[in-house]
């Protein structure tokens, strides 16, 4: 493993452009649960499975429910960026990272410092009232109690992509531009198990692609560099 971080700190040593491709994973570090590992958020007990009470049919079907849930479980305001969330927005700073495509909801790499970060899922940091458009703040779900409601009446619903939800072309397209330019390329702490985003790997042509995770994923076979291990173990290094 030491001598495979090396060689990654040689491939950024020598790439301009850049891109970290990253899920659940790069989060768990600052406190946020993943999803499918064993102490997951799909491995936990509730009235109905999450990918349920995430999807876009229960949200109009169980609006209150579905708050209930969002607010106990996919909400950490209390969260700070970890090591990695730091080096990436140190790389973006001397100009060697060129965007950041990510599933993860929580904001933390914009709160690192990164500023060229396409968000494939959406923000907990954005809020809009399906009937207005009015924005709202993070505060406005926490503080309200039931389902949140606008001076219109309207519901606020978050920014994020529900499960049968299609992704924002404009992010999309930001983040496969990015893909597509990039040098080198590094995916971490995702299973790759989630399309589309997983399926945007496919339009890196760039000299070196890596993968770091603890646990298998379907595309390890056609890494460049595979570290299975925590992304703090190996971004502490870099």
């Amino acid at each position: 493993m030491v001598k495979n971080i090396a060689t990654l700190q040689d491939w950024v040593a020598e790439s301009q452009r850049i891109v970290f491709f990253g899920g659940a994973g790069v989060s768990t570090e600052s406190g946020i649960p993943d999803f499918r590992s064993v102490d997951g958020l799909y491995h936990q007990k509730y009235d109905y499975p999450p990918e349920t009470i995430l999807s876009h049919p229960f949200f109009l079907r169980n609006t209150e429910e579905f708050f209930d849930f969002y607010r106990d479980k996919m909400i950490y305001p209390d969260a700070s960026p970890n090591v990695t969330h730091e080096k990436l927005a140190e790389w973006e700073r001397a100009g060697k990272l060129s965007g950041i495509v990510t599933q993860n909801i929580d904001g933390l790499h914009q709160a690192a410092g990164n500023k060229k970060v396409y968000e494939l899922h959406g923000s907990i940091h954005r809020n809009y009232c399906m009937k207005c458009h009015q924005f709202y703040p993070l505060e406005t779900i926490q503080e309200s109690a039931g389902i949140p409601r606008c001076t219109c009446g309207g519901i606020i619903k978050p920014d994020v992509v529900l499960y049968e939800e299609g992704l924002d072309n404009d992010t999309i397209e930001g983040a496969v531009d990015a893909i597509s330019h990039a040098d080198l390329m590094i995916v971490g702490g995702t299973s790759l198990a989630v399309y589309p985003a997983a399926g945007m790997l496919q339009y890196f042509h760039g000299k070196h692609i890596v993968l770091i995770n603890k646990a298998p994923t379907p595309f390890d076979k056609n890494a460049d560099l595979l570290l299975q291990m925590g992304l703090g173990e190996v971004f502490g290094k870099l």
